[in-house]
């Protein structure tokens, strides 16, 4: 990976109202490689002044612009036109993306294809926007229309750069809604390659923009400003409860979708191999790195020490190396950051509970961000690592007793995102899937994702929904109408 192409570093500038424009400050920040450590781009380092040029630009754009007045048909034209870009551009978006984001380049592959499925589902979705008719005690019409919320501010976490950024796009451009959308500091690349093609794709000038930086500097200003009416966020907790309170203060819309501590829970009389390969998945697939991931692996008694031996034999074959190689498995985390702060808790993990598997970084690489698929097992429930999400390759396997006994440990968290039940039982999955809190539950299988289907949280994994027709409500205003068909004076006074 000591290529010449690995240490070139390319200098990109930030869209704005059609043009690739430096930042007000002129400054710029480094984006790396987390598998070589090295820097392979710089970006605009955005303030408050690029985010009030980015939203004047939004404001315009849906104010007065081409895009307040196109039809339906129009704006899902242009989806698909951006789907057709991004299957047109698969190879050098998922090589960019692997090597930006540290994950394997088939992973990167598979991200490139649900871009474009969700350009073209929301392409698909941008005419079927109806209104409704209310029957109303009167002699009148009473109708409620749809109407595109307005201003969209949209911010994107690193670990699904081009992915994120495509779920609050493509529901936001079929609304008719103008977007700015920050990237996280760490993966901007992406986004940045495919604004390249929004010109040809029928974007007109600023119902797109794209600034690049971190989240005090452009975050902030841009939840904070009042001239933007919906704010969607991807990320933490930590920083999805910030973001309340700063769009308290213009009571903007607010969609969240968080982090998560989500159970994968194993009974006794699932599929032994499938169940192995599914609890090493949900917790491994993206380094870990992935808001739902099957972080607490509750497994019955009776199975218990059977499955904890399986899941370390086999995760300590998982293929560790370059994202860009083929066979790799799993790739290095995405920044020195998020390194600490799993190594951090491998270190609260060995005080807590027993090791199975890894906990440290592989002996075999040298540089990079790497660190081992970590099993932790006799995890107590209350237990930090089993609390509080790591965001890594990090799984903490909890016994239970029984079905009340797994209801109990799966809702016993801060968190509502995902969980998985693993059962042959129809009866038994039925019930845990009614028990359980959460906005996304799994039956013998563990983090597919479809468009078409609703993705986000209860508890503090957020509100609102992201993707099929709930991800685009999210985008709408309603509008009631009364017409009144009655001539007559209403004679009150």
């Amino acid at each position: 990976m000591s290529s010449s192409a690995t240490t070139q570093t390319q200098t990109y500038q930030m869209y704005v109202n059609g043009e690739w424009i430096a930042s007000n400050s002129g400054k710029t920040f480094p984006v790396y490689d987390p598998s070589t450590e090295e820097v392979i781009a710089e970006v605009p380092d955005s303030n408050a002044k690029d985010v009030d040029r980015a939203v004047a630009a939004a404001r315009d754009a849906f104010d007065n612009g081409p895009w307040s007045s196109s039809t339906a048909q129009e704006r899902g034209r242009v989806l698909f036109k951006l789907a057709e870009a991004v299957r047109q551009n698969t190879a050098a978006l998922a090589e960019l993306e692997a090597r930006n984001s540290g994950k394997p380049i088939v992973e990167a592959e598979y991200d490139m294809a649900d871009v474009a499925t969700c350009f073209e589902y929301y392409g698909g979705l941008a005419t079927k926007i109806s209104g409704h008719v209310n029957p109303v005690p009167d002699n009148a019409l009473n109708l409620s229309l749809k109407e595109p919320v307005g201003v969209a501010g949209q911010i994107i976490p690193w670990n699904y750069p081009l992915l994120m950024a495509a779920w609050k796009l493509a529901p936001a451009l079929a609304a008719g809604c103008t977007c700015v959308l920050k990237p996280a500091e760490q993966t901007p690349l992406t986004v940045l390659e495919l604004a390249k093609h929004f010109e040809a794709c029928g974007l007109p000038n600023g119902v797109v923009n794209i600034i690049t930086g971190f989240g005090e500097s452009a975050g902030a200003p841009l939840v904070q400003h009042p001239d933007v009416n919906k704010i969607a966020f991807t990320g933490s907790a930590a920083v999805g409860k910030q973001i309340v309170k700063m769009a308290a203060d213009t009571v903007k819309r607010v969609t969240l979708e968080l982090g998560g501590k989500s159970p994968n829970i194993f009974f006794a009389d699932a599929d032994f191999e499938a169940a192995i390969d599914g609890a090493l998945f949900g917790v491994f697939i993206n380094q870990g790195e992935v808001c739902s991931a099957g972080s607490r692996i509750l497994v019955e008694r009776p199975i218990y020490n059977k499955f904890v031996e399986a899941m370390a034999a086999k995760a300590k074959t998982i293929k560790l190396g370059p994202p860009l190689e083929r066979d790799t498995k799993m790739g290095p985390l995405v920044s020195r950051e998020q390194y600490d702060r799993v190594r951090s808790y491998l270190e609260i993990g060995k005080q807590e509970a027993k090791l199975a598997a890894g906990g440290d970084r592989p002996q075999d690489i040298e540089r990079g961000y790497y660190v081992s698929p970590t099993i932790f097992y006799d995890v107590d429930n209350s237990a930090r690592i089993a609390r509080e999400e790591i965001f890594g390759p990090v799984a903490t396997v909890i016994p239970f007793e029984d079905e009340a006994d797994a209801i109990k440990i799966a809702n016993d968290t801060s968190y509502g995102l995902a969980a998985a039940v693993w059962t042959r039982d129809i009866f038994k999955a039925f019930r845990a899937v009614k028990k359980i809190r959460a906005g996304i539950i799994w039956v013998n299988h563990m983090q597919p994702t479809y468009v078409e289907a609703p993705w986000g949280g209860y508890k503090q994994s957020g509100f609102g929904r992201e993707l099929g027709p709930w991800g685009i409500e999210e985008y709408l205003e309603t509008k009631q109408v009364h017409i009144n068909l009655n001539e007559q004076p209403i004679g009150w006074y």
